[in-house]
């Protein structure tokens, strides 16, 4: 039996716990109270009977609702992986090149690819949609390689001062270390890890200028 088939019968399976919960229970006490009032008779069953189906149906769409919400994460998940396995075998030029396709596919004009030996720490910079200055550092590490809090000082300490940036952005095919979360939220620096990065490339997730927060 499949994967999908064995969650269906557990979801069944809940689904007639819920009904002999649902609608057993309440029926037992009803047909007590009909001996005990023998003037209520059918009325009180009946109505009974509609409470009970109303409510087994409810739970049962909910659960179906769920079961689609999950499945449509797992896609989702499933398309993001597949692009931040292209992004990390990339060389570091070959990264800032992807990132500023990003840009101009998504809207942004004047996209140019800085990095190099005196870049300052933009290797993208590009004008919004919105028109505001767009400054990017690109970090194509490994997984197990955290972008720290040193990096993003040192990014920090440009971005505004010689780049002029309105929106500073670290985009990374790794992870930020806690401290650097830390430092960045309290600058204004957008932090796109792998996560966030492979949303924006599968337009699963939103952009960097559209993005209000660092991501942990």
């Amino acid at each position: 039996m499949s994967p999908r088939r064995t969650r269906r019968g557990s979801s069944c399976s809940h689904v007639v716990l819920v009904a002999i919960w649902g609608v057993g229970v309440p029926l037992v006490v009803l047909f007590e109270l009909v001996k005990e009032v023998p003037a209520l008779g059918i009325p009180l069953l009946l109505a009974g009977l509609a409470g009970g189906a109303v409510y087994v149906v409810r739970r049962a769409r909910k659960a179906e609702q769920r079961r689609i919400e999950a499945a449509r994460l797992a896609r989702i998940r499933e398309v993001q992986s597949r692009e931040i396995a292209r992004y990390h075998a990339m060389g570091p030029s070959e990264f800032e090149q992807a990132i500023a396709y990003l840009c101009q596919r998504d809207g942004c004009t004047n996209v140019e690819v800085s990095g190099g030996a005196g870049d300052l720490g933009a290797d993208v910079v590009a004008t919004a949609p919105d028109g505001r200055r767009v400054v990017i550092q690109c970090k194509r590490y490994g997984p197990t390689h955290k972008v720290g809090s040193p990096d993003a000082q040192r990014f920090g300490g440009t971005c505004y001062t010689v780049h002029h940036a309105h929106i500073p952005v670290m985009v990374t095919t790794s992870a930020f270390t806690r401290q650097a979360v830390g430092y960045a939220g309290a600058q204004g620096i957008r932090l796109y890890d792998a996560q966030a990065l492979a949303g924006w490339a599968s337009q699963t997730g939103p952009a960097p200028w559209h993005q209000t927060a660092p991501t942990m």
